[in-house]
């Protein structure tokens, strides 16, 4: 799976909340100042090549929907970033984030109380 660029990413957010779109669905809900259309539709078509985006065509009108699911590209992109920087350890990323004062204690006792009800559901 390749890295997207920031442009890439914002772009693939819009698709991954609208499911299916065209083009101009998510020009239509970019923060002003809007790109142009035309930045838009390149960035389509460089997601479309990096196999992120499928593409229908209905008269005119292209329709895209998203190959990868937001979760997927998540995952993937956070093991990397645990794996390169933080020893392959999600404890050490938490500690990070803890020293840094970036998680709350209430946060942190919410993340066990979802590790220990995942462990109490069957698998």
């Amino acid at each position: 799976m390749e890295r997207l660029t920031p442009q890439e990413e914002t772009v693939m957010l819009q698709v991954w909340q609208l499911g299916e779109c065209a083009i101009k669905d998510v020009v239509d809900r970019m923060q002003e100042p809007k790109p142009p259309y035309t930045t838009v539709a390149s960035i389509f078509k460089n997601l479309e090549s990096k196999d992120y985006l499928t593409m229908k065509r209905y008269g005119n009108v292209k329709v895209f929907r998203p190959k990868i699911t937001e979760a997927a590209y998540k995952q993937h992109f956070l093991s990397n970033v645990v794996k390169s920087y933080f020893d392959n350890s999600y404890k050490e990323l938490v500690s990070f984030f803890a020293k840094e004062q970036k998680i709350t204690k209430k946060e942190l006792e919410e993340i066990i109380r979802l590790i220990e009800n995942n462990r109490e559901q069957p698998g």
